[in-house]
């Protein structure tokens, strides 16, 4: 992985938020984009905490966050639309060798830079089977995992650049020409 990736990683995981507000829009890992609906009080075993209702734009699906987790959950903040560049700079590097490795430790890999909810990584991915798609066709799992960190990326970029999914997606195939 080469030094520029790592310190981009870095910069974009600076960016998660200690606090959201209703309305607010954010992005919850491997889930992708949502709105927070409202900030609830629960009671659970004797004890009350507060709670972000956060509703994922794409299905609907409300996750209930607890406040005091927003950094280990990975919630953070949609990037801003001055970042989009550096996304695509990701995407146009060359894919990064896996070939000896076996597909499920791939599999892993790829899941796990999903699961940390950074961009970067998701974009990471997305080029990586992308560009193995060009040569070969992807397994079942690969096509899965292609598919994923694609909805990821279109759901956060077209929001942060505030153009339609379908567009964001052309942009990002004309990225691959």
């Amino acid at each position: 992985m080469g030094e520029k990736s790592k310190r981009i990683r870095v910069k974009q995981g600076t960016s998660s938020k200690k606090e959201f507000l209703k309305g607010d829009v954010a992005v919850y890992p491997a889930h992708g984009v949502g709105y927070i609906e409202s900030i609830e009080s629960k009671e659970i075993n004797g004890d009350t905490l507060n709670f972000y209702m956060m509703k994922i734009v794409e299905n609907g699906m409300v996750i209930m966050i607890p406040t005091s987790n927003v950094e280990s959950v990975g919630l953070r903040e949609l990037i801003p639309e001055t970042e989009v560049p550096e996304v695509y700079k990701v995407m146009k590097e060359k894919a990064q060798g896996s070939d000896n490795q076996t597909w499920n430790r791939r599999y892993r890999e790829y899941m796990d830079k999903i699961k940390t909810g950074s961009i970067y990584d998701v974009a990471e991915v997305f080029r990586d089977l992308f560009q193995l798609k060009l040569e070969k066709d992807l397994s079942f799992g690969e096509r899965k995992l292609l598919d994923t960190a694609q909805n990821l990326l279109v759901q956060e970029l077209s929001m942060a650049k505030d153009v339609d999914e379908k567009l964001m997606m052309q942009e990002i195939e004309s990225l691959f020409i």
